[in-house]
């Protein structure tokens, strides 16, 4: 996890840098069903990216932070967590 010295945005506690992987995570069927509006392309590469997640304390797939309700924002390869309980 590397933090970014940047202004904090409302309700951020943690900025978790994405990881690219050269294997797909796998995905739970279910958070796939929570993104059906997104392209395939853009899915694809969204299941190859991976984050070290603060609240978990686990390397996820980035689609499951994604429909996190901790998840703030993704902004050049960080995204910008509020670290609350799940």
């Amino acid at each position: 996890m590397q933090y970014v010295s940047r202004l904090p945005l409302s309700g951020e506690k943690y900025r978790v840098e994405i990881k690219t992987l050269e294997k797909p995570m796998k995905v739970n069927p279910d958070f796939l069903n929570d993104v059906k509006g997104i392209s395939p392309k853009l899915l694809g590469r969204m299941k190859k990216e991976a984050v070290e997640c603060p609240v978990k304390k686990a390397t996820i797939p980035f689609l499951e932070c994604f429909i996190c309700s901790n998840f703030i924002t993704r902004v050049r390869g960080v995204v910008y967590c509020k670290g609350e309980l799940l």
